[in-house]
């Protein structure tokens, strides 16, 4: 590493690549008012109204939680290298061992604890199996993956089956973290939001689902979010850290120990993952229940990479998967079909956006005939059959990926075998 990169913080390698785009607070609150502003506009031509409703909100944050939680947890792993396909499992993990310690010491607390515990008893395995054994990454993941979901279905018959209310298959009912909201906002913010005025309505109901009826575990999930950024890009420990996932070989010549170091990242990984199903325990339901994580872990993995191995774009994505699934939960088809006038706008800005600053015209063809066929379903129908309306979270990932697909920027030793000393 060179002597430019411990200055600025970032090693050789980011800062070669942040040249290109940096997303700054400005930027960042444009797009945020943009965004509210095409669902006002699209609310309000639609009557659609759960695109802004507090319901929907809340719904959605709570739906992106455990996903954001296990993108979080593939981003420490991956900044230091190490590939994470085994974040499924370690939610598996996680889920039981919440439920478990939530019951056992009747607090909530504790299962949130236990279920840390669990995801990072996975990820020092997978730890154990890539670093020290330089097994490959993607093996070990699946098989940890497979690992948790036997491992959960034998230690559910040795406990929750004894357990009355319990079963083979699912816990007796778990004490719920406490939900609070923001005193004295409700009641005016609920009143703005019945009068579905333009974009005064829409403001108000985002507000609302944002600030009543919120879990502590809900913010405990968000507040990581700013504190890995803290941890990873402003402190010494997170430079290191990410240096054994761009250069390892030049972060050990600089008495950096890098198994250490991909051995304290895997293990977060694993606790964030595991923090990830014991919400799903936790919150999101009242007890534990055989497949419950139902692939987030995969689909946090790939909000994280949605979200080029950043926090920001990984929340994002989360979000957008949690907004689309709490969408299609509550009245389905009409609000889908709602999206569908907002995903053309969104493309044809797509499309402007090729045609004038990029002067890719055929792309913006392309791109633009996309926008027109969106928009021509949306005029000739007047819902999405339900057959549809479940998958939409999962089709909405596949489009924003593949769209994302040319500005991802992977770390650069990211899944390669590393074996101490190997420059010698």
């Amino acid at each position: 590493m060179s002597a430019s990169g411990l200055k600025t913080g970032q090693p050789p390698v980011e800062q070669a690549r942040s040249g290109a785009f940096k997303l700054t607070w400005r930027l960042l609150l444009i797009g945020i008012g943009a965004l509210v502003l095409l669902l006002s506009v699209t609310r309000f031509f639609t009557g659609a109204v759960d695109l802004t409703s507090a319901g929907a909100i809340n719904a959605a944050v709570a739906l992106a939680v455990p996903i954001g939680l296990a993108g979080l947890g593939g981003l420490w792993s991956e900044r230091a290298g190490v590939v994470n396909i085994g974040l499924e499992g370690m939610m598996i993990l996680g889920t039981w061992a919440g439920a478990w310690g939530a019951i056992q010491f009747a607090n909530p607390w504790m299962g949130v604890l236990a279920g840390a515990i669990g995801g990072a008893a996975g990820g020092l395995l997978h730890a154990v199996a890539t670093v020290t054994f330089g097994v490959d990454h993607i093996i070990s993941g699946v098989a940890i993956t497979i690992l948790g979901g036997g491992i959960t279905e034998f230690l559910s018959k040795v406990t929750f089956a004894e357990m009355p209310g319990g079963g083979d298959t699912q816990s007796p009912p778990v004490p719920k973290p406490q939900v609070v909201s923001l005193p004295g906002i409700g009641e005016p913010l609920a009143e703005l939001e019945s009068q579905r005025w333009f974009l005064i309505s829409d403001l108000a109901g985002i507000l609302r689902g944002l600030t009543t009826n919120v879990s502590l575990f809900t913010i405990l999930a968000v507040l990581l979010v700013p504190l890995t950024f803290y941890v990873l890009w402003r402190t010494a420990f997170g430079l290191r850290l990410r240096s054994c996932g761009e250069r390892p070989v030049a972060a050990e010549s600089l008495g950096v120990n890098v198994y250490t170091y991909k051995y304290a990242a895997v293990v977060i990984s694993g606790a964030l993952a595991g923090l990830g199903g014991a919400f799903l325990s936790l919150v999101a339901s009242s007890a534990y229940r055989e497949g419950q994580t139902g692939g987030r872990g995969f689909i946090g993995l790939a909000a994280m990479i949605f979200g080029n191995w950043r926090p920001g774009g990984l929340a994002g994505g989360a979000l957008l998967f949690g907004y689309t699934d709490g969408l299609q939960l509550r009245r389905g088809g009409e609000s889908v079909h709602a999206l569908l006038l907002l995903v053309a706008i969104l493309i044809a800005a797509v499309a402007v956006y090729q045609l004038v600053r990029q002067q890719r015209t055929q792309a913006a063809i392309i791109t633009g005939s996309a926008a027109v066929i969106v928009f021509a379903i949306f005029a000739l129908t007047d819902s999405v059959p339900g057959q549809f309306t479940s998958v939409t979270p999962h089709i909405t990932t596949l489009l924003v990926l593949s769209l994302a697909a040319q500005r991802l920027r992977m770390p650069a030793a990211d899944g390669l075998p590393y074996r101490k000393g190997q420059a010698k």
